[in-house]
């Protein structure tokens, strides 16, 4: 059974919810939501019932592989990849009992524009 999704809260597109994760809105508008949907082993950012990215993971209990982000093309261009790695990323830091490996090239060049996650990554 998949989490329930994390909804925005208020017109802030850096307002933290309970979990320390950030909100993320389009436009300041419309309400986005992040939901880890774990039957399927990705997290997935939508707009309404529009799914806009999803990030697909494999986890084995220790380290969580992050394989594949992918934004449907007619939303490519407007940050949503990095808004569910992200938001990712805080979720995996928030259960605090587990690595990152960004399998994902895109995930590996995030890492490498947040110097300040890099504690996160798998030994290799």
């Amino acid at each position: 059974m998949s989490a329930a999704p994390e909804s925005a809260r208020s017109g802030d597109p850096h307002e933290s919810d309970a979990a320390g994760c950030v909100s993320a809105y389009a436009d300041g508008v419309e309400e986005m939501t992040f939901a880890n949907d774990a039957a399927a082993s990705r997290y997935e950012l939508r707009r309404g019932d529009e799914l806009l990215s999803v990030l697909d993971y494999r986890d084995n209990g220790t380290d969580v592989a992050l394989v594949r982000a992918f934004t449907h093309p007619a939303h490519r261009g407007h940050g949503y990849a990095a808004v569910v790695t992200e938001r990712a990323v805080e979720e995996i830091v928030a259960r605090g009992d587990r690595t990152v490996s960004p399998v994902c090239w895109y995930v590996a060049d995030w890492f490498r524009d947040h110097p300040d996650r890099q504690e996160l990554l798998a030994a290799r």
